[in-house]
């Protein structure tokens, strides 16, 4: 009988660990209204612990993708960044706070962040492919709770969530600490949706990554980094360093703006990264199709991110309502992109009538980037073909689907 009940209590304390890893296992939720980075870091650990539950891979994912954005807007922080608030740079729109004490940034340093960036975007990506198809996902996020630190303090503050973050690069400045409330309920096609924008960061991400662009960082990115001690601070950052507006209203950055148009002249050093690039366009593609599919499959309408036809009411999100001539336009748009990215038909260039880019040998069969050549033609010369050419009145006609608020406008909500 002793014997019987040394063993049995030895074999509890074998069970305890187990047991007690099961209880601690936190709520999934949990990860997107922790206040600190510490206490975020901890429930996201433990969430990639547990991959064969759906509902914890789905956070997980979804985790890996915000804390991706963390690592980018850090590393921006780290050094200085003043976004210039522009389109034109949509990696670097990210509403940075200002730092007093910026640490100095070389192009090795600049080019480390990109891959730190896009590496977690891939590990998000592969997470929230690993969820079923057909897992039953029902995830109350509030906006206003869920965020990122933007000044690596180890804080998630009010003015850092993703409310707030959305509202300052929908009208440019400052997150606004008092956005709106936003909540919804996150749902298996919301998966798609996150992993279809991981795909389209890691493009962005890959193609810059794939050529050698320190002649244009040497030469220009101290319009963004103007206390960073690049090459030419001294020379051409005025004394004041700072940055009032947008791009468009600084004499000297729009003067760095042109000569990073100049200098984008990259010669190709990892080739297989601009390969890459278009196969996360593709997945991107394959990715938003699974996700009006599921859309179309819920018989649910509760606080929808993106709701389908049947699914009625303005989002409170963007203010439009989706109907069905919007979501036929959509897959014929993501029809047409796919054709253009597998070389089937061909973009067209203002100075060649009768032929048009092969975009899939661009992407493969990779030569240096020169921008201003690609817009006059001598670039692209290597990519033409014969064939058949995307006509403006074929792009007119899925615009016009997507009335007043416009085409691009629903293309970044329904990625």
């Amino acid at each position: 009988m002793t014997r019987f009940s040394s063993l049995l209590a030895s074999a509890l304390i074998l069970l305890l660990p187990v047991a007690s890893a099961g209880a601690a296992a936190p709520e999934p939720a949990a990860l997107f209204e922790a206040k600190t980075v510490a206490d975020r870091d901890s429930t996201l650990t433990a969430l990639e612990a547990a991959p064969t539950d759906p509902a914890s891979a789905y956070a997980a994912g979804a985790g890996q993708f915000f804390t991706a954005l963390e690592i980018l807007a850090g590393g921006l922080h780290r050094h200085g960044f003043e976004s210039p608030q522009s389109f034109i740079l949509p990696l670097m729109r990210l509403p940075v706070p200002d730092n007093p004490n910026p640490e100095p940034l070389t192009y090795d340093d600049f080019r480390a962040i990109l891959v730190a960036f896009r590496d977690r975007l891939e590990k998000s990506a592969a997470t929230l492919g690993s969820v079923p198809a057909d897992a039953d996902i029902g995830m109350e996020v509030d906006l206003t709770r869920l965020g990122i630190d933007l000044n690596e303090d180890g804080q998630i503050a009010p003015d850092e969530s993703a409310a707030a973050i959305m509202a300052s690069l929908s009208r440019g400045g400052a997150p606004d600490p008092a956005a709106p409330a936003l909540t919804f309920r996150f749902d298996r096609a919301d998966g798609y949706w996150l992993q279809g924008y991981a795909e389209f960061l890691m493009a962005q991400a890959d193609f810059w990554l794939a050529h050698d662009f320190r002649n244009a960082f040497d030469g220009s990115f101290h319009m963004l980094f103007p206390r960073a001690r690049l090459p030419l601070q001294d020379t051409l950052v005025p004394p004041d360093g700072g940055m009032s507006g947008g791009m468009l209203s600084s004499e000297w950055r729009i003067a760095d703006f042109i000569s990073l148009v100049h200098l984008v002249n990259w010669p190709v050093v990892e080739p297989e990264r601009r390969q890459a690039a278009r196969r996360h366009l593709m997945e991107m593609i394959r990715l938003s199709r699974e996700d009006w599919k599921a859309i179309r499959a819920e018989t649910d309408n509760d606080r929808e991110w993106l709701p389908g036809p049947l699914q009625k009411g303005a989002s409170p999100l963007t203010g439009l309502e989706v109907g069905e001539e919007q979501v036929q336009a959509w897959h014929a748009a993501l029809d047409m992109a796919e054709d253009l990215l597998e070389g089937r038909i061909l973009l067209p260039h203002f100075r060649f009538a009768d032929k048009g880019i092969n975009m899939k040998r661009f992407f493969d069969e990779p030569k240096p980037f020169d921008l201003v050549l690609s817009i006059t033609g001598p670039a692209i010369a290597p990519y033409l073909e014969s064939g058949k050419i995307l006509t403006s009145e074929e792009f007119d006609q899925i615009q016009r689907q997507f009335g007043g608020a416009g085409f691009f406008t629903f293309a970044l909500w329904f990625n």
